[in-house]
């Protein structure tokens, strides 16, 4: 039997605050394999920097600017591999 993958999509903008603990709450699910994608909103804050440092695995995708809601995830959309594909906002 093939596994599903579920692909992760998630848009930030300035999330450092929050952005640790989604991501940890996230690796510790028991639905596997799963690829997540943080599609950052051209944040000015530490976002990026505490992805990349804290979370290796997590494809990062950084736009120059911010162009919303649905067009952060529209480009995580396009990027993912999995048969499924879940939203889910960083807060």
């Amino acid at each position: 039997m093939i596994k599903k993958i579920v692909s992760i999509v998630i848009p930030n903008w300035n999330g450092a605050g929050v952005i640790t603990d989604c991501l940890t709450s996230i690796k510790k699910q028991s639905v596997k394999p799963h690829e997540i994608i943080v599609v950052d909103n051209g944040s000015i804050d530490d976002s990026a920097k505490i992805i990349k440092s804290k979370f290796p695995d997590v494809k990062l995708i950084q736009l120059e600017k911010n162009i919303g809601f649905a067009g952060g995830v529209n480009v995580g959309i396009k990027e993912a591999k999995g048969d499924y594909v879940f939203l889910l906002n960083n807060d």
